[in-house]
């Protein structure tokens, strides 16, 4: 494709699409910031900023692109940049800003020379409808375009959500047609899922009507952000090692107790077909017009919350720095981002940024959100201690991270003052950035400290437990170690499906722990460092492609439900067809 041709918009396009406008003021909606700027066609800057050309990009349009998988192996094979993970303090609803963070960030190394590319995870819908909105920044620290990487994007969701269904359907078919691996019925663990929060759906029961509308069962939705399937599209490596881990998922156990696999199935080459072009890592860019790879989409909290290593690893190979995310506070997306990601994709970043912002801190200090506006050291150092616990969590690692405060408009120069003399008496550098106001201009200083912690040796990265550690202790690790838990409390039911597990030749796996995001402890009203507590692991679940067991712990859904307060209602269309309302 020229690429010339992309610099003027076709007619249809034009006729829809508003001039440039005056950038609003902060705090005006995300939605009108990112439309106050117009995108670069994709094409330049995958051409421009990471040197691809020609067969080496899909594009999606004129502002988006897949990088071709054709590409990717010959791109891995140069040498990689320096890898920065930006993680955060427990999240709280005034917010933290991590993704906001990451690409002010990028924007700041950008602007003072560094060739860097972010590398985000995609938002699901059911956030986008329910409480949290969307994922694509805030302020002046976006990606765009907005709508489409909120709303469908690309369409690696419901590829995902559909492979997932249809391993599901190709189960239920089995089951039809005389069940020729003796399935046991009441030990069929794969549910199916919906890109959309619905509580209804959580537990059901399907096959009533008759014998010619299969058999009848209990079973259920997850979301699609815990399906196995993204967990295994985020870690795959390629195509090959796509369907082979897509064949190793196990759906069911069988009357003599073996394991019943997708490949069992013969379904694995079916659903490797549904997601061949969403394993290609989707290209955007920022409001500065710097690229963002945005690709995968699972949970921190029930799920490992990282977008995909082949994205890492493409962004890796054609930038001197890439700056990553891992989801929620540092105790679920960096124990994460190290155990599982890491782990299994010989991964290890360079740095780290811990994210925490004056107003999260005074909440977990015991401040009110209506009083947050209010200076209040007090609440601000009794809050530190979440703070704290994260800086001692990352150095277990081996990370000393570099704290960034997230400014927000109502921050007072004490305020930031006093978080920057905690974090010197931590033991850290702490940094103010205004990225929200200002964008990467008011990262340059984030930036360059981050820069100063690249110019040093690369720290060495170790991970929580052996491999070796039975599943049970790697839960009582994580806990103890990363929560602050006295124990861990496993029902009868669970301690013996862990030793099942164990059994069947999967006790090498990582864990994965699905529990509440807002506190180390499974009571999300906890807030600070509570210790002492135990945290109690009510169902274990088998993620045999993926290659790690989830422990679903306390209240945590893995099909969230909707707010009472939800984003779907101000979301709409104006006169002119644009979306309107969304955050």
């Amino acid at each position: 494709m020229d690429v010339s041709m992309l610099e003027t918009e076709n007619a249809a396009t034009q006729a829809i699409r508003p001039s440039a406008l005056e950038m609003p003021p902060p705090g005006a909606p995300d939605i009108d910031i990112a439309r106050a700027v117009t995108p670069r066609p994709i094409l330049r800057i995958a051409e421009e900023l990471l040197g691809l050309t020609g067969d080496d990009v899909v594009p999606y349009g004129h502002y988006k692109a897949k990088i071709a998988l054709g590409q990717i192996a010959a791109l891995q094979q140069r040498p990689r940049g320096k890898l920065v993970l930006v993680t955060a303090t427990n999240p709280t609803p005034a917010g933290e800003g991590k993704t906001t963070t990451s690409v002010g960030l990028n924007d700041g190394l950008n602007r003072i020379g560094v060739r860097s590319a972010v590398c985000l995870r995609e938002p699901s819908l059911g956030p986008c409808f329910g409480m949290k909105g969307g994922a694509a920044g805030g302020g002046r620290a976006q990606i765009i375009p907005m709508e489409d990487i909120n709303l469908h994007f690309n369409g690696d969701f419901h590829a995902i959500t559909s492979a997932h269904n249809l391993l599901a359907a190709i189960l239920d078919n089995h089951l039809h047609w005389g069940n020729a691996l003796d399935i046991d019925t009441r030990r069929i663990w794969w549910r199916r899922v919906l890109d959309m929060n619905d509580r209804a759906l959580r537990n059901i029961a399907i096959g009533f009507g008759g014998p010619a509308h299969g058999m009848p069962r209990e079973t259920g939705f997850d979301i699609t952000a815990a399906s196995e399937i993204m967990a295994i599209l985020c870690l795959s490596e390629d195509l090959s090692d796509l369907q082979r881990r897509l064949g190793n998922i196990v759906v069911a156990h069988a009357r003599d107790g073996s394991p019943v696999t997708a490949r069992d199935l013969e379904a694995n080459g079916a659903m490797a077909a549904l997601l061949r072009d969403a394993l290609a890592p989707n290209l955007v860019q920022s409001l500065e017009h710097f690229p963002a790879f945005v690709h995968g989409g699972p949970f921190g909290n029930i799920a490992h919350g990282c977008n995909s290593v082949i994205a890492t690893r493409t962004a890796l190979a054609l930038n001197d720095v890439v700056v990553t995310e891992a989801g929620f506070g540092a105790d679920l997306g960096a124990e994460k981002f190290l155990d599982i990601k890491c782990r299994q994709s010989g991964l290890r970043p360079d740095a780290a940024v811990l994210v925490s912002t004056v107003r999260a801190l005074k909440m977990h200090g015991g401040a009110p959100k209506k009083e947050l506006g209010i200076p209040d050291c007090a609440a601000l150092r009794r809050g530190a201690d979440n703070l704290a616990r994260h800086i001692a969590n990352l150095r277990r690692f081996g990370l000393n991270p570099l704290v960034a405060i997230n400014r927000y408009p109502t921050d007072t120069g004490e305020e930031c003052a006093t978080l920057a003399a905690i974090c010197e008496e931590l033991g850290v550098r702490a940094v103010t950035a205004d990225h929200w106001t200002l964008g990467g201009e008011g990262a340059e200083a984030l930036a360059e400290a981050v820069t100063e912690a690249l110019a040093g040796d690369s720290p060495e990265v170790e991970l929580l437990y052996e491999d070796s550690l039975p599943l049970a202790e790697k839960l009582r690790t994580v806990a103890t170690s990363i929560y602050g838990a006295a124990d861990i409390a496993l029902s009868d039911s669970v301690a013996r499906q862990l030793k099942r597990f164990e059994a069947l030749g999967y006790g090498h796996f990582p864990v994965c722990i699905a529990k509440t995001q807002y506190s180390f402890s499974s009571d999300p009203e906890a807030r600070g460092a509570p210790t002492g507590h135990v945290l109690p692991v009510r169902e274990a679940r088998l993620a045999g492609g993926a290659g790690f067991v989830v422990a679903v712990c306390g209240d945590v859904m893995m099909m969230p439900g909707l707010p009472r307060d939800l984003a779907a209602e101000r979301i709409g269309l104006d006169e002119a067809g644009w979306i309107t309302g969304l955050a």
